[in-house]
């Protein structure tokens, strides 16, 4: 029995949900086997700092392309293809002996990647009407935070019973699976006037200034998200002495606060809005309201207990998801559905490689002995400047035409 129209939109939810949760566990094994990685290879910081970064800038140069990509292919075939050539990028790290080779693969998998992003988004531009959409795409963007909550739970222990390489096959396996759960599924029709026309032209994207606020936003936000998602094992490890089979409880505490800024971040300006707020309101205020909770991050370089650093941690992280879902949320309210996935794919290239800066500052700030101090500070006005840009270039929010 093929289930009704409504109730397949949640499916829909559900796989992307499963997608993206896949994709965050593929990308932090390789920051939660860096230990035992360093030793084998005999890596330096730096060396890991240009891992990360290749898949940033992968990523990045991908998402020019993937946002238009799922905009012209649409969902069915778009996502899939992204999915199942991520999963085998995923395993190839299995297989990769040299420096070299762990930058192929990585690079491969940035690419492959940055179809989740502009997929998501635009999946509930396609099937939701405004007033649903904070919800689906804040179920959606804890995907991230689960993903980066099982993976240090249980990617260790994999490691630890059957080996570093079975983490990486597992892992891109299950990748696999989901495709094939993907095309099983009948999607339901798109809503009115979000299919069957071109996307709008990238110059009329590139010279529109609500692009140019998300993009920004985007920017300030996805360096601090980077950041956390490339070192914060390591952080653990160097501010508190944790060997590598410590540090997962502490790293799955902070994105399970995470995942709850997710899920906030949908339901809190769809609360206000069913209260009367307008939607400009109700967007900015909770922006806001984000940017203030993640001020006292830098906090934990002060802190001897790597339990209350996580507490701080994951309420930065939790401010950080909610200001994400709404910054996806925004780009839905004021761009045309026939264009979300193209300009979010602008923004996330933009976000992608301001992130570099972010993992190469790291490795730099490590190496010479200024520790987390800077990168923290970063991530604690990152905000403010973010929601002080999309004020200026986006002072009303009003529904798309």
């Amino acid at each position: 029995m093929t289930a009704p129209a409504g109730n397949r939109r949640w499916v829909v939810v559900t796989l992307v949900f499963c997608a993206i949760m896949l994709n965050y566990v593929d990308r932090q094994i390789l920051a939660l086997l860096k230990p035992t990685l360093e030793v084998e290879f005999t890596w330096s910081d730096q060396d890991y700092g240009n891992m990360v970064s290749a898949f940033q800038f992968a990523a990045a140069i991908a998402f020019l392309g993937t946002g238009w990509f799922i905009d012209r292919v649409g969902l069915r075939i778009g996502f899939a293809l992204g999915v199942a050539v991520w999963s085998v990028a995923g395993m190839a790290h299995a297989f990769a002996t040299t420096v070299a080779g762990f930058v192929g693969a990585r690079v491969v998998l940035g690419a492959a990647e940055s179809i989740g992003t502009p997929g998501a988004v635009k999946s509930a531009a396609t099937y939701f009407k405004q007033k649903d959409r904070s919800i689906a795409l804040g179920i959606g963007n804890t995907a991230p935070n689960i993903g980066a909550i099982l993976t240090p739970l249980a990617i260790p222990a994999l490691a630890a019973a059957f080996g570093w390489r079975a983490a990486f096959l597992v892992a891109g396996g299950l990748g696999l699976v989901w495709v094939v759960a993907w095309f099983r599924v009948r999607l339901p029709p798109p809503l009115p006037d979000t299919e069957g026309s071109a996307p709008i032209r990238w110059g009329a994207l590139f010279r529109d200034r609500r692009t140019l606020a998300i993009a920004i936003a985007k920017v300030l936000s996805d360096q601090v998200w980077f950041f956390m998602l490339s070192w914060l094992p390591d952080l653990f490890h160097r501010l508190f002495g944790l060997a590598q089979g410590q540090v997962g409880l502490p790293v799955a505490i902070v994105y399970v606060l995470a995942a709850c800024g997710a899920l906030s971040g949908g339901w809190l300006p769809t609360r206000l809005i069913a209260r009367g707020w307008s939607v400009d309101r109700a967007r900015k205020s909770t922006l806001l309201l984000y940017a203030l909770l993640i001020l006292p991050v830098p906090v934990v370089l002060s802190l001897q207990s790597p339990w209350t650093a996580s507490l701080i941690l994951g309420l930065g992280l939790f401010a950080h998801q909610g200001f994400s879902t709404n910054v996806f949320a925004l780009t839905t309210d004021v761009m045309p559905a026939r264009s979300v996935g193209s300009t979010i794919g602008i923004a996330a290239f933009c976000g992608n490689m301001g992130s570099i800066f972010m993992i190469q500052l790291s490795a730099w700030s490590l190496g010479h002995g200024w520790g987390y101090t800077p990168m923290l500070l970063i991530c604690a006005f990152s905000y403010l400047a973010a929601l002080g840009v999309i004020q200026l270039l986006i002072p009303r929010i009003a529904p798309a035409r």
